[in-house]
């Protein structure tokens, strides 16, 4: 035995070892450098970020904007963010309005899904989780030696339910957080004003994080926003509502997002955001203050082109006998079932071969995902009917 061989193996965490792969990046991995592929597999639409929000970025980089800023993002965009909320929510009305002090500006808000968990998960706790959902926040809760509960939808004919006794059956005496994905990922799912109001009262008795993901919430095709949780709830309340800067304002490769917390966690993510990343780059703030200042226009043309979308995918698709759909309520997916189809997969890959469109397997959202595809429609109605054009022939 040579010395190499005798040395004790340097060895990562279990946890971190045993990560899989998101099927999604699996097939999407596959796709990569294909020529002619019309790429619906990732939750981005094909319009470049707005030129009003590129200049702010390019102004505030020229004017120096470079250095180390405040940890839980800068003044001005928290106190943007805040008067945004309470207008679109109407917690303006409200006795006690969210506060910039509520707000922590984060790195993408996949950052802050893990800056969550860092601070509530621990060893052998469990997130409860509505599935069909974005398979990342299971990671994030086995990442940190926590168990992800996974609690399904139920698909009718008037599409997405929430069974709220299963919901809360699934909670026992290690469950330190509920995640609620709404407007869904990738269902269209939206949960209604009494739910939230049930699930909220219900957390506060057991003294439970809910964890809100309203990054959709301007993807509603019949409101300016879907229901939120803070519409119901006072500043201390056990709630943590992420949102992000990618959908709305056409910002993924950005990677900006942000947390609304009770004032209390203001310290607590002072100190995880310094541990993370140190804190958002300023240049990125200033176009993020401009973006929700001013573009409000830019949002509702979004909006439109993906109510477009929608429908346009809805038509085609619901011509096929093998597919089961129901038109989506809110965010940006079609989600649909495929009968004859076991292995998704292997369905997006023979889809990506044949015929050179990019979809994310259904599998990938856990229970509730088995047989579904998913197809992001914020793109051009005249890449979507190229798409329809060449998917239909494989689903006859």
């Amino acid at each position: 035995m040579n010395d190499a061989q005798a040395r004790p193996q340097a060895k990562l965490r279990k946890e971190i070892n045993e990560l899989e792969e998101s099927k999604i990046v699996e097939v999407w991995q596959l796709g990569l450098g294909r020529k002619g592929v019309i790429p619906l597999w990732v939750g981005e639409s094909d319009v470049v970020t707005p030129p009003f929000i590129r200049r702010a970025a390019m102004e505030a980089l020229e004017a120096g904007r470079t250095f180390y800023s405040y940890k839980r993002g800068e003044p001005e965009l928290r106190e943007t963010l805040a008067r945004y909320i309470n207008r679109l929510h109407g917690t303006a009305e409200r006795p006690a309005p969210v506060s910039a002090e509520r707000i922590t500006v984060t790195s993408a808000g996949m950052n802050a899904l893990m800056m969550i968990m860092e601070c509530v998960i621990d060893q052998g706790d469990e997130l409860v989780a509505v599935t069909p959902v974005w398979p990342n926040i299971f990671a994030t809760a086995k990442i940190m030696g926590g168990v992800a509960k996974q609690v399904p939808l139920s698909l009718g004919p008037q599409g997405w339910t929430l069974d709220l006794d299963r919901l809360f059956a699934a909670c026992g005496p290690r469950t330190k957080a509920m995640f609620i994905n709404s407007p869904g990922n990738p269902t269209g799912w939206m949960i209604g004003p009494d739910d939230q109001r049930a699930i909220l009262d219900f957390c506060r008795r057991r003294g439970i994080w809910l964890i809100g993901d309203e990054v959709y919430d301007r993807f509603v095709y019949d409101r300016p926003a879907a229901p939120s949780f803070l519409s119901h709830a006072e500043p201390e309340d056990p709630l943590i509502v992420v949102n992000s800067f990618s959908k709305a304002w056409a910002m993924t490769g950005w990677r900006m997002g942000w947390l609304v917390t009770a004032p209390s966690l203001g310290e607590t993510l002072a100190k995880t955001v310094e541990f993370n990343t140190s804190g958002t780059t300023p240049f990125l703030q200033h176009a993020g203050v401009v973006a929700v200042r001013d573009g409000e226009p830019f949002v509702k043309e979004m909006v439109e082109r993906c109510r477009i979308g929608r429908d346009l995918v809805f038509q085609a698709l619901s011509a096929s006998p093998r597919v089961q759909m129901v038109r989506p309520q809110a965010s940006f997916y079609a989600f649909f079932k495929v009968d004859g189809i076991g292995d998704t997969v292997q369905f997006c890959k023979h889809v990506l071969m044949k015929a050179n469109v990019g979809l994310a397997p259904g599998e990938a959202f856990g229970p509730g995902g088995e047989g579904c595809i998913r197809l992001c429609y914020a793109n051009s109605a005249e890449r979507l009917s190229e798409a329809m054009g060449r998917l239909l022939p494989l689903l006859r």
